[in-house]
């Protein structure tokens, strides 16, 4: 398990600078870093709805009531 894990480390480490060295630069531009933060801001709205319905989900699974039709 030790060998594979420095292993890895080393592959890893020497990859990195061959893909760090690119020949041409991105230049993004302000509307392209504006759609990327609304994306974001988007993403991060939706971990509060998404944790409050799983913690619901979790207490339903815990409770011991019984399901009645209505």
């Amino acid at each position: 398990m030790k060998k594979t894990i420095i292993t890895t480390t080393v592959a890893i480490l020497a990859a990195s600078p061959v893909y760090a060295a690119t020949a041409q630069a991105a230049h993004s531009g302000l509307l392209t870093w504006a759609f990327l933060g609304l994306c974001g801001l988007i993403v991060t709205c939706q971990f509060a709805p998404a944790t409050l319905l799983l913690v619901g989900i979790g207490k339903g699974l815990k409770s011991d009531k019984e399901v009645t039709e209505h």
